[in-house]
């Protein structure tokens, strides 16, 4: 060990633990609820309209904490910030399940969201302090494969809580864990110390401005591809929000000494490159969790723990996978690791544009493996190019970033999914009625067998026949539709393989340090 490396001792590595540990609960519960939505709606009498904001009003809360955890890390320290996240995220998991309304449930998961978002970061900024740089093939696997397998195996988790217990377990699950955690985080963890001082600095405009630019553009995203964009008077009005408070956001950042997001981490060229290949991950990440579930809900009408049994493979795939990403980021050039992830995630979504609706597990198998091992093999070089270049006191704020850009990738990648599922699978759905006329013989024998088939059961044969065949129609029309999001994700993932060369390999002795 160099007299620049940090003292490992095995308080640390526990502490270490348990924060990762919270990490994974914090990320699960982005997820968890996904599968299901339609038990909690039907728990709480909600509306559509209303339940899709569980799952919202815990994102935009999360999206504004992730930034803003890097100078309040440095104000109260990394321990008493993890310990009341932890504490504030068990508290309000508790409230969310013993919710007796829609309203009170979206108030509850906003906390949940806000108080789990200050976890997150705390636990790449300590891999990369704490840790030294020749135990980085260990370290960064294991928060690779947090940030990476939580999100995934949320609904399958979550399906099964609801389906063999109830839904209140999606978030009384997460009780006696979190006061594990907080516990542990509060007897553990001594990487650094408080900097009251910083409180008198507090910039609450710049705060305000951020809640304003974060939180406003992640209800664009979430709501926009519902609502028509800009159609939606609402939609519009937040989009206004979203401006203004980026222009106030980066003006203060810009300006004040002490802002409380600091951008300076991205004149590290790693980093900015690394930050970018972050949201290019948080896409494939994201916009797979959410569509593989999709197809089999809206296809193949798979129920909740039907889905999570299914993608659960992804989950292992990673869970096996992360051992051997760690040993060879210790032993190749990690930008020819990162290569080989993109590379395998554009295969991996390649085979799925030959996708029908009689696809499920077997078929869906050697994709979903592809794309866990691909994951992780992106992920842990990721982790290194861009956090391992990193000066010391650039650590905090610049974590928060990281998984800032994971994080509005996934959400610009899910607004970018449901826009072109929706206006594409219209096209193709016009296209295909314009295809059944009168005129197509083989279209007309097949409306007459249907028509045959109901009249014998003493149906109205003409009318049966229609709607099943609009219904055959509108099937087809969204299997084309996914065909053309996961061609979409394919080339964005293959053109984008090579640049991961334009990054340097981080110094062996490593940018990160102790923490004090």
């Amino acid at each position: 060990m160099t007299a620049d490396e940090p003292q490992l001792t095995p308080r640390r590595v526990f502490a270490f633990v348990v924060m990762v540990f919270g990490m994974f609960m914090a990320i699960l519960d982005i997820q968890i609820v996904s599968a299901s939505l339609s038990e909690i709606q039907a728990g709480l009498a909600a509306s559509p309209d209303e339940i899709s904001w569980v799952q919202t009003s815990y994102l935009i809360a999360e999206v504004v904490m992730i930034p803003l955890s890097g100078f309040l890390a440095r104000m109260m320290s990394t321990r008493y910030l993890f310990v009341l996240s932890a504490a504030g995220f068990t508290a309000s998991s508790f409230l969310c399940a013993t919710s007796g309304s829609i309203e009170e449930m979206i108030l509850w998961r906003a906390l949940q969201g806000f108080l789990g978002g200050g976890m997150i970061p705390s636990v790449f900024a300590a891999a990369f302090t704490i840790f030294p740089a020749s135990k980085r093939s260990v370290v960064s696997p294991v928060i690779g494969l947090i940030a990476t397998l939580a999100p995934t195996v949320g609904p399958t988790v979550g399906g099964y809580l609801s389906y063999t217990l109830s839904w209140h377990w999606l978030f009384l699950v997460n009780v006696l864990p979190g006061i594990g955690v907080t516990l542990g985080a509060f007897l553990l963890i001594d990487f650094d110390r408080p900097d009251w001082r910083l409180f008198d600095r507090f910039d609450w405009w710049g705060l305000l401005a951020l809640a304003a630019f974060l939180g406003g553009l992640e209800y664009v995203l979430e709501e926009g591809p519902g609502n028509d964009w800009l159609a939606d008077e609402t939609v519009a009005a937040f989009v206004v929000v979203t401006v203004l408070g980026a222009i106030v956001s980066f003006w203060r950042a810009f300006t004040r000494d002490e802002p409380i997001v600091d951008l300076s981490a991205f004149g590290n060229v790693n980093f900015a490159l690394g930050s970018a290949f972050s949201f290019v991950m948080g896409i494939g990440l994201y916009g797979l969790t959410y569509l593989y579930p999709l197809y089999l809900a809206s296809i193949r009408g798979y129920d909740s723990l039907m889905i999570g049994e299914t993608v659960f493979v992804s989950g292992l795939a990673m869970f096996v996978s992360a051992p051997i990403a760690g040993f060879l980021s210790a032993r190749i050039d990690l930008r020819l690791m990162l290569l080989a992830g993109f590379a395998g995630f554009a295969v991996s979504t390649w085979m799925l544009t030959g996708m029908t609706a009689e696809w499920d597990f077997n078929e869906l198998l050697v994709p979903q493996i592809l794309r866990g091992v691909s994951l992780m093999l992106s992920m842990v070089p990721i982790n290194n190019l861009a956090l391992g270049t990193l000066p010391r006191d650039k650590m905090k704020g610049g974590s928060g970033l990281f998984n800032l850009t994971r994080n509005l990738g996934g959400a610009v990648g899910l607004a970018v999914i449901n826009t072109q599922l929706s206006d594409r699978g219209d096209l193709h759905y016009e296209r295909l009625r314009e295809a059944v006329s009168w005129t197509n013989d083989a279209a007309m024998r097949e409306l007459s067998a249907m028509a045959a088939n109901l009249s014998a059961r003493g149906l109205d044969g003409q009318t049966g026949a229609l709607v099943q065949m609009a219904a055959r129609l509108r099937q087809q029309a969204t299997v084309m539709s996914f065909i053309d999001v996961f061609l979409m994700l394919a080339l964005l993932f293959g053109g984008l393989a090579a640049s991961a060369f334009f990054m340097r390999a981080p110094d062996p002795a490593g940018g990160g340090g102790a923490g004090h």
